[in-house]
């Protein structure tokens, strides 16, 4: 994405357009939520497609925001927007609020928000446009106006009003995905519940992947089916198919047609293998390119911040297509091996083609001895005429390994492993 400064208030009304220049639709407000130590997180977009519908894009999807223009993958789910508990819409909602200056300087109604990313590729409002009470008693005066940063202001609430939704929810929102489930599993099961359902979809999933299989079957059954599409759809897709199959078939199919077509074609493909396969544990979305790209192509897409730190370890190369499943697999790349060399050096002439990769009928107890046995982090998964269909890393196997409790298991000792 473009880095810049954008004022909400001038993005509305923006033209949105697909990667070949057709135009989806403009975009109507900014969907945020709140932090606890941070300013509020851009998550998404509420874009007016064509038939006035408004439907909701992801931030994930945009590519660029720049010149009075959104760029996006062109990929939209075209349910129409509802908000979720938690989430704020910038101009329906935030503007107009009353904030005091932290500096005792007084209060002022917030006009307008200025959204930026930083260098994580992450959006966040980092400025404010503030207007202060008027001093001059003329009915058509307007107060002073000024910039404050979110960190500067305060927002104010009527004595004895109850914290709001999003307020409430910020207080988790620090917390790492691991804690943030353990705190979950700690609370009164209705309670576990209701905020559960005042989390965003994102974080909500990144709690579930923690869990254990009853407890996310029995968050996932108290949600309704579009809410618990949209959580499997931010989940990594071998923890979204490794929690459908938990499910009863028709809630697994219903559940199935209403996620994003890319990502319910990954989880179907991981609900075909066993789940004590090296296809049932892998993940279908490794890194992915061809002999020609080069070094510095392959270090940009491992610094992306939302890629796990098993998958960053190395990169596949391929024959095209280079999504999976792929052309025939040609060789690992890995991190640290591309240190060594400039960034114009192409991946084939460092390509490591000595690595065997496993089979998708491959045993998870087999995968487990080859990681060990060459001190791997990750290894691709290939099936029979040899294409990557993925890669499985070494927090998979273990996670199969260990027992169903061991997120809760407090005993030392030797512990018995294997089915789940």
């Amino acid at each position: 994405m473009s880095t810049q400064r954008v004022f909400v208030a001038r993005l509305a009304g923006c033209a949105v357009f697909d990667p070949a220049g057709d135009r989806l639709g403009k975009v109507r407000d900014v969907v945020i939520v709140y932090r606890n130590t941070a300013a509020p997180r851009v998550i998404g977009l509420v874009v007016e497609i064509p038939g006035r519908r408004h439907v909701f894009l992801s931030i994930g999807r945009v590519t660029s925001i720049r010149s009075g223009q959104v760029i996006s993958t062109g990929l939209i789910n075209v349910r129409r927007f509802q908000p979720r508990p938690g989430e704020v819409r910038v101009l329906a909602e935030f503007l107009g609020r009353r904030v005091s200056l932290v500096d005792g300087s007084g209060t002022a109604v917030v006009e307008d928000a200025a959204i930026e990313q930083d260098r994580h590729g992450e959006w966040a409002i980092t400025q404010l446009f503030l207007r202060k009470p008027k001093t001059n008693p003329s009915p058509f005066a307007k107060g002073p106006t000024t910039f404050a940063a979110w960190s500067e202001v305060a927002e104010l609430r009527k004595p004895g009003e109850a914290q709001s939704a999003e307020q409430l929810v910020a207080t988790y929102s620090e917390l790492h995905a691991a804690d943030l489930a353990t705190t979950l599993l700690d609370l009164p099961q209705k309670r576990r519940i209701e905020v559960a359902g005042e989390l965003p979809d994102e974080r909500l999933a990144d709690a579930l992947e923690e869990m254990p299989e009853d407890d996310q079957v029995g968050i996932l059954d108290r949600l309704g089916d579009e809410r618990a599409a949209d959580v499997l759809d931010e989940m990594e897709p071998d923890d979204a198919a490794d929690l459908l199959a938990q499910l009863p078939p028709e809630r697994l199919s219903k559940l199935l047609a209403l996620m994003e077509p890319e990502e319910a074609e990954d989880v179907r493909m991981l609900l075909r293998y066993g789940a004590d396969t090296a296809g049932g544990l892998m993940t279908t979305e490794p890194i992915i390119l061809s002999a020609d790209a080069t070094v510095a192509e392959a270090l940009a897409l491992i610094r992306r911040h939302e890629l796990h730190p098993a998958l960053a370890a190395a990169v596949f190369v391929t024959l095209p297509p280079f999504e999976t499943p792929t052309g025939r697999l040609l060789g690992v790349v890995h991190f640290q091996r591309m240190l060594r060399y400039p960034p114009h050096e192409r991946l084939g002439a460092i390509l490591d083609d000595n690595l065997e990769p496993v089979s998708v009928t491959a045993s998870a107890t087999e995968v487990a001895r080859m990681l060990a046995s060459y001190d791997l982090v990750s290894l691709p998964v290939v099936d029979a005429a040899h294409r990557l269909v993925g890669a499985i890393s070494v927090d998979d196997v273990l996670d199969y390994l260990l027992p169903n409790d061991w997120r809760t298991h407090d005993a030392e000792g030797p512990t018995a492993g294997g089915a789940r």
